[in-house]
């Protein structure tokens, strides 16, 4: 369906156009004529890059009035990089509507200049709830006139917890507001906003829900846990034309995964929290330039990338929350182009893809690593293929012909071509000449294993007992805690023995020479939320336990199951 089609404003229209649009996406096809039509609360499900913001932006701008100049749009989203992207885009559509004002209200940047632009008038309010709720706290905000909201993300905004926000964002909007909900995914959250603030809403889902988008392709690498990054680093090198992101689960790993990347020469960055405004954006512009091939990020940090022609999608693990990895894959495969979503797994991962292939409904294939023969096959390609491509600039190149001729006389066409591939081509054969196999032999865990997996000492081996303090009610399981145990650099191969989980803490029984390298990779972690606390201990006395020992950071704790 074209826009001009839908009886948009001719203001609006002309926005479109200059961003050289026509066709609505599927999406929007069925959410503008809708709330053009009628007011009413919506709920759209639809996949990330399927072009949300227009739907819910393009029929709320029309029921804007330019004269009352308070806010009659909020829109709310997770990150400041989605509140900005949907600010751009706002702007981009309203550009012909003149008078119309638009503010991105979010956290890293000046709150003085934010209510500085509120107090000259503004008509779209785009914002992050954690700041506009500072905002209504401190009276310089007033929504009582807000005539429609939109909570976009709404599930993410949810799991970055901020349901109390929400609460008191929603209670100073008045009630008799339009509220869309967009969403990628359908979950318990999403369903009990819909029951809170909103009437009878229309629900419209593009595809199924929760379902994976359809240009994806999902693939899987099964490695041991200790060559994950190997694994990564072979999955770059053959596919020499990849932009993608690799999504990480903290951000110490976030950190270490670039770093490691950028000291062996692979034009990658790191996205993180800890980057100021100013360096985030500096990496995302970057990024957005093609400056970069590959960017290292965690799953907070990549929500609200408007970043286009992404190749690949790679997990260096899978998110703790299974519905994560629809936003991640989500990412790629956008406007028609094809993406693969790639996943590093170890064999006690292997029963969560088939949790994730249910959840998307698609199935995601096992495929060996890349061995280095393939690598360099693939690499040599690649160059031949660039080289005949290139544009040769004769005015600049000719003057340099001649003596060039003169110094290859010597030598045979062969010999030239030779020299010419062994110039470029000589680091990955030296890398890769005798690269070891890096997949998994060993047959995958069975599901009726997953759920009492656990690896038993050997006989003569000293075990030591580790406590941390996440327990049942993290719902942790069994198959978690061995991941997070093997993590640690040296531990993939070492035995652990006794795991008890109860409903605070966890008791885990692991070699006693590597028992000092778990602690220490475990108190650098955060599960769900919550900062790892671990210590050796050898008092475990059942589910009533009492530490008597310093904690790891020098204070008695006590535990209690």
């Amino acid at each position: 369906m074209l826009f001009k089609e839908m009886g948009l404003s001719p203001e609006i229209l002309m926005g479109i156009d200059a961003l050289g649009f026509k066709d609505a996406t599927p999406i929007q096809e069925k959410v503008i004529p809708v709330l053009l039509e009628k007011k009413c609360d919506l709920i759209g499900l639809a996949q990330t890059g399927t072009g949300k913001t227009a739907a819910f932006g393009l029929p709320a701008l029309e029921n804007i009035d330019i004269e009352a100049d308070y806010p009659q749009l909020l829109v709310l989203s997770p990150t400041r990089e989605l509140c900005m992207q949907i600010t751009r885009d706002i702007e981009s559509y309203s550009k012909f509507m003149k008078g119309l004002k638009t503010v991105a209200v979010y956290g890293g940047a000046s709150m003085d200049q934010q209510i500085r632009a509120l107090k000259r008038g503004v008509h779209v309010v785009v914002a992050t709830p954690g700041r506009i709720h500072d905002l209504i706290r401190r009276n310089r905000i007033n929504l009582s006139l807000v005539s429609t909201l939109v909570l976009d993300e709404a599930d993410e905004m949810l799991k970055m917890g901020f349901r109390d926000d929400l609460d008191a964002i929603l209670a100073q909007t008045p009630e008799n507001k339009n509220t869309l909900l967009f969403s990628a995914t359908m979950a318990t959250g999403i369903t009990a906003i819909a029951k809170k603030y909103m009437r009878n809403p229309l629900e419209i889902t593009m595809g199924r829900k929760n379902a994976g988008a359809e240009n994806v392709s999902h693939i899987f690498h099964m490695v041991p846990a200790r060559d994950r990054y190997n694994a990564l680093k072979r999955i770059v090198d053959y596919h020499p034309d990849i932009y993608g992101i690799v999504f990480c689960r903290t951000r110490k790993e976030t950190k270490d995964v670039a770093g490691w990347l950028m000291r062996d020469g692979y034009n990658a960055e790191a996205l993180h929290g800890d980057l100021t405004q100013a360096q985030r954006d500096y990496v995302m512009q970057k990024f957005r330039e093609n400056n970069l091939n590959v960017l290292v990020a965690t799953d907070v940090a990549a929500r609200g990338l408007d970043v286009n022609d992404l190749t690949h999608i790679i997990n260096y693990n899978l998110p703790d929350d299974n519905e994560a990895y629809t936003h991640r894959s989500g990412r790629t495969g956008r406007a028609g182009k094809e993406g693969i979503a790639v996943s590093i797994i170890n064999m006690n991962e292997r029963g969560r893809i088939s949790q994730i292939e249910n959840m998307i409904r698609k199935k995601i294939d096992q495929k060996p690593i890349p061995a280095g023969t393939d690598i360099c096959e693939r690499q040599l390609f690649n160059m031949i293929e660039r080289m005949q491509n290139s544009a040769v600039n004769h005015n600049n190149i000719d003057p340099y012909m001649d003596k060039v001729y003169d110094m290859l006389s010597d030598l045979s066409k062969e010999e030239i071509i030779k020299g010419f591939v062994s110039t470029e081509f000589n680091r990955f054969l030296d890398y890769y000449r005798n690269a070891p196999d890096l997949n998994v032999t060993q047959r995958p865990v069975r599901k009726h294993e997953e759920s009492t997996s656990r690896r038993k000492p050997k006989n003569g081996r000293s075990m030591s007992r580790v406590l941390f303090n996440i327990g049942k009610g993290k719902k942790i399981t069994k198959r978690e805690i061995i991941d997070l145990l093997v993590s640690t650099p040296g531990a993939a191969h070492s035995e652990i023995g006794q795991i008890d989980i109860f409903k605070r803490t966890t008791s885990v029984e692991v070699e006693s020479k590597m028992a000092g390298a778990i602690i220490g990779e475990l108190n650098r972690t955060v599960y769900k939320g919550i900062r790892i606390e671990a210590e050796e201990n050898s008092e475990f006395a059942g589910n009533d336990f009492r530490d008597r020992n310093k904690g790891p950071r020098g204070r008695k704790k006590v535990y209690q199951n």
